[in-house]
């Protein structure tokens, strides 16, 4: 059986995994031809200015080569795109770059977790249990199962 710690740690591999594969997938923000190069969402604003900005022929109901979608299109559009990237995450950690920096800060954090765990969850002396009981004192103490698999939870959840 899998200590709780393992499963945990399992846990924080998946999640940092798809982590590594969200920042790969935005793409090296450096590149953008905007001057905001660290913030998708300022550059997304950046570029819904200049549209606005543009004096483009506009028709919202035909798309062409020639002609853009008017300033309010284009900015509601915008918004709702930035809208469900940020999907009311706090301001401190609404873009990818701060959670990838907040993760960072302290790459230590799942072993300090664990051992914080694993501190509280313990008698005076060391202790062998059946399965049971494990599932039992995890319970107790409010962990919950201990065979509970995080990592398929985790990967259900976000197909």
């Amino acid at each position: 059986m899998a200590n709780q710690s393992s499963v945990l740690t399992q846990t924080f591999q998946a999640i940092g995994a798809d982590i590594k594969s969200l920042l790969t997938s935005q793409g090296n923000l450096a590149n953008l031809t905007t001057t905001q190069k660290s913030n998708l969402v300022a550059a997304l604003n950046e570029v819904r200015d200049m549209v606005k900005s543009d004096g483009a022929q506009m028709d919202d109901s035909n798309v062409s080569t020639s002609t853009v979608y008017s300033s309010a299109k284009v900015e509601s559009a915008i918004d709702a795109a930035i809208d469900a990237l940020v999907d009311g995450a706090p301001e401190a950690y609404d873009t990818l770059k701060e959670i990838a920096d907040y993760i960072a800060q302290d790459e230590t954090a799942t072993q300090g977790l664990l051992t914080a765990v694993n501190n509280r969850v313990k008698f005076n002396e060391p202790q062998s249990l059946t399965e049971a009981q494990q599932i039992q004192a995890s319970e107790n103490i409010g962990v919950g199962d201990p065979t509970t698999d995080f990592v398929s939870i985790y990967n259900t959840s976000k197909e």
